[in-house]
């Protein structure tokens, strides 16, 4: 027997977006469709649209994050709800609350929607789990787990370039082990169709059995694998992440690792490079690549937006169907 993705309401509609696993390629193609559809709102003379007019949104941040934060709560408000920015670093559970007293209290405020950004994996499913029926949740990144909208937002910035992801060869290069944003991209890449995902990285900074476990193909040497590839996605060296010393030195991880212009010219001649932020330059990637022709990482920020307020919208729009049941006459 299948079990219900806790991530949709009863007709299969979106009530949370906390992983990308287990949604579909459908699914996954209506929140780009819709984000396109939003993409024009920052050019109106009044950014705002008013699909969630009446809404309280709260961000939930644990873990510092000033970009998907800021995102977050510009695509909340474009969409007209009120944010609610709990600072967590002064709140309650700093003087021991716990996270479930937390969720009650905000609760309590008729919160709507939690956005949702921890350090630990699954925080974001316990508050779904325990939240209000009529609460959704987003996960904005829990440990080394899942970072959806940041997945689907590449995603978006890939379809834009891209078109389709039926004949795409994409690598992702770095630090595979620790990066939640990775595994979000592998899933939708593979959901969405893509020909080939390609990692690449040191084996210390690879996971075992990676091939078999995420479905893509693995090199250890960086010249190899973005050779003829149509894009190149380099992550961010996850240094407060790692537990031990996986690297001799992050000079050392440039030399081998780091994408350079030389590097680039082995990639297909129509190639984009992309980067989820923040950039450590000279560690990642050089500053002529990073601020080049064929860079989209500035795009990639602005698109954030389109998708979070996609998503937002989404999840509102289940709240509201659900309310409408609830309210239409019964025999």
């Amino acid at each position: 027997m299948t079990m219900p993705n806790p991530q949709l309401d009863a007709h299969g509609n979106l009530k949370h977006f906390l992983t990308i696993d287990g949604l579909s390629r459908a699914l996954l193609v209506e929140i780009l469709d819709r984000a396109e559809g939003f993409l024009g709102v920052a050019q109106q003379a009044v950014k705002k649209v008013p699909l969630c007019r009446g809404k309280v949104v709260a961000n939930l941040f644990f873990e510092t994050s000033t970009r998907t934060r800021t995102t977050f709560e510009l695509a909340a408000k474009r969409l007209s709800a009120d944010v609610l920015n709990l600072n967590i670093s002064t709140s309650a559970t700093a003087k021991g609350e716990t996270l479930l007293d937390t969720l009650r209290n905000l609760e309590a405020m008729h919160v709507d929607m939690f956005v949702v950004r921890h350090a630990s994996s699954g925080a974001a499913h316990f508050i779904a789990a325990h939240a209000d029926p009529h609460v959704s949740v987003i996960n904005a990144g829990d440990g080394r787990y899942s970072h959806p909208t940041q997945g689907m937002l590449d995603m978006f910035t890939i379809r834009r370039h891209k078109q389709a992801f039926e004949h795409l060869r994409v690598a992702i290069v770095g630090d595979i082990l620790h990066s939640r944003v990775a595994r979000s991209q592998i899933l939708a890449l593979n959901t969405l169709g893509a020909a080939e995902v390609r990692v690449i990285g040191p084996r210390t900074l690879i996971p075992a059995h990676a091939a078999e476990a995420l479905g893509v193909r693995v090199y250890h040497d960086l010249g190899e694998g973005i050779r003829d590839v149509d894009v190149i996605i380099m992550l961010r060296l996850q240094r407060e992440r790692m537990t031990s010393a996986l690297l001799p030195s992050e000079h050392e991880f440039f030399q081998l690792y780091g994408l350079t212009e030389e590097r680039l010219a082995l990639a297909h001649p129509t190639a984009i490079v992309m980067h989820p932020g923040p950039i450590n330059r000279g560690v990642e990637i050089e500053s002529q690549v990073a601020d080049g022709s064929r860079s989209v990482i500035l795009e990639q920020v602005s698109n954030g937006i389109a998708v979070r307020m996609a998503v937002m919208s989404m999840c509102i729009g289940t709240q509201n169907l659900a309310l409408q049941r609830e309210l239409e006459p019964h025999d």
